[in-house]
């Protein structure tokens, strides 16, 4: 018998056809899948190196900055380089000469500092395990290079270059900025006033009290008894004894400046009224050669506490009001803003305007009750002041004045202040009348006088010195520049 064959039949054939062709597609669709999600990967790879990079970048720079703020932290061969070498028109620090040009003045090919990894000293500098400045960004990665140079915007200070690379690649990435300074001008002496300074028919003495800085007086000086005038000794012992607790006043850095004469209240036997003085007190200075005080320009201030610090208006109560405006029921007191509850919680620039918030004028000066225990600002008020902390302050742990005044960071001596009630700096447009005695560590300035509202009430004050070179504690030296933030490609 003879067996019949089947035949495939045209349909199946195409069918056969087509579960070919499907798995071809098939697998070149897959094969497009494992690729791109290999590139996917290539892809969050590299964007996860080039944002660890930018971040080891901005920790240089932010390093530059910290280094404007406190020079005696960066590289003893650097620290120079990072103050402030110009000066302005009445002689105060500044990064700027008088046309307005920084004074950096490098290229990105010849940058004015330069720290590169390929140079032995730097690579320990930068990135040794043990000591380097970047050493806890060492699973991240390593600072390759630090240039500060010339900015390319007119107005601005520097330019801030970091070339850094990852832990995960060799790739060299380059981020670049530049900084903008916020410059107060300096205050070169620890208490400055305007006008005479100490009223014989409340209290026969000045009631303001200097410590390692100058005492500036625009008119007369009234106090006790000569023996009340602390002499200048380059051996005085450096310590945050009082005044009132030395048998014989003396100090390292103090000098007086007098317009005008020196009024003693209480003469010893046969002292004369025009007897001799200290020879670091310098009176009868007006008209010639005249007595410097330093100005904090209305506008200046005002703007720069907008942008960078607080702002308030005040009203004929002593209510304060944020922004600059004025609406009744919306005040508070002065607590609300001047306070600072420990030490380190500096309240930057605290600017309180005028009554009309125009530039102040006698009939114009609003008054400020400044009763807080302790206070840590730059506090700036065109007005009168009334100062009576309520409290005993706070200790502080703070440095002398550099020793002979010759800038050697080493020969500062460490001190422990205690009772602090401000720390920073108080600025008035017209005078400052203390209700209780007042410690302070930092500057005062009154364009009228101190006054003393009842006998024994004192300010003592010990300088900071850092206020003479333009830097304030809570107050930014440099900043970012808006918009200057660039990836550079090398």
């Amino acid at each position: 018998m003879k067996t019949v064959q089947p035949h495939a039949s045209p349909e199946q054939g195409i069918a056969l056809l087509g579960v070919i062709i499907l798995a071809l597609v098939l697998a070149l669709v897959g094969a497009a899948l494992l690729d791109l999600a290999g590139q996917e990967a290539s892809s969050a790879s590299g964007a996860a190196d080039v944002a660890v990079a930018q971040a080891v970048a901005d920790a240089a720079q932010d390093l530059v900055i910290a280094w404007f703020h406190s020079p005696h932290t960066s590289p003893s061969t650097l620290a120079a380089l990072l103050t402030k070498l110009q000066s302005t028109s009445d002689g105060s620090p500044s990064f700027f000469d008088q046309a307005g040009r920084s004074q950096f003045i490098g290229t990105v090919d010849h940058p004015d500092l330069l720290l590169d990894a390929s140079r032995g000293v730097d690579q320990q500098l930068l990135n040794d395990a043990g000591a380097g400045m970047f050493r806890l960004l060492k699973d991240l990665g390593s600072v390759q290079e630090v240039k500060v140079y010339a900015p390319s915007t007119p107005g601005l200070l520097c330019t801030v270059d970091a070339t850094v690379t990852t832990a995960s690649s060799s790739t060299r990435h380059a981020v670049s900025i530049q900084l903008g300074a916020l410059e107060i001008p300096a205050l070169r002496a620890g208490i400055q006033v305007g006008g005479n300074l100490g009223l014989p028919q409340i209290a026969p003495e000045s009631g303001a009290l200097v410590h390692w800085g100058d005492l500036i007086v625009g008119g007369d000086l009234a106090v006790q008894r000569v023996e009340d005038l602390p002499s200048q000794s380059d051996s005085a012992p450096v310590t945050a004894v009082s005044y009132r607790d030395m048998s014989h006043r003396e100090d390292r850095w103090l000098s007086m400046w007098i317009g005008g004469p020196v009024h003693l209240m209480q003469l010893s036997p046969g002292q004369s009224s025009n007897g001799v003085l200290p020879l670091n007190v310098h009176a009868n200075r007006y008209p010639a050669p005249g007595v410097r005080r330093d100005h904090w320009g209305y506008e200046q201030l005002k703007q720069l506490a907008k942008q960078h610090g607080t702002y308030l208006a005040i009203d004929r109560d002593g209510l304060l009001y944020a922004g600059g405006a004025v609406e009744p029921g919306h005040g508070v007191l002065p607590d609300e803003y001047l306070r600072s509850r420990s030490v380190g919680e500096a309240r930057g620039l605290i600017f309180i305007d005028t009554l009309d918030q125009k530039a102040p004028r006698a009939d114009n000066l609003g008054v400020v009750r400044l009763s807080v225990g302790y206070l840590e600002a730059v506090l700036v008020v065109q007005g009168h002041v009334v100062a009576g902390p309520a409290g005993s302050g706070q200790p502080l742990s703070i440095l002398s004045p550099p020793a002979a005044g010759n800038g050697v960071a080493g020969s500062r001596t460490a001190v422990q202040l205690s009772d602090i009630h401000l720390n920073g700096v108080l600025y008035a447009a017209g005078n400052i009348t203390l209700d209780r005695s007042m410690r302070v560590f930092g500057a005062v300035a009154a364009e009228g006088t101190i006054a003393t509202a009842r006998p024994g009430m004192t300010l003592e004050l010990w300088y900071d010195h850092e206020m003479g070179r333009g830097l304030f504690r809570g107050v930014p030296v440099v900043m970012r520049a808006p918009g200057t933030w660039m990836v550079r490609y090398e």
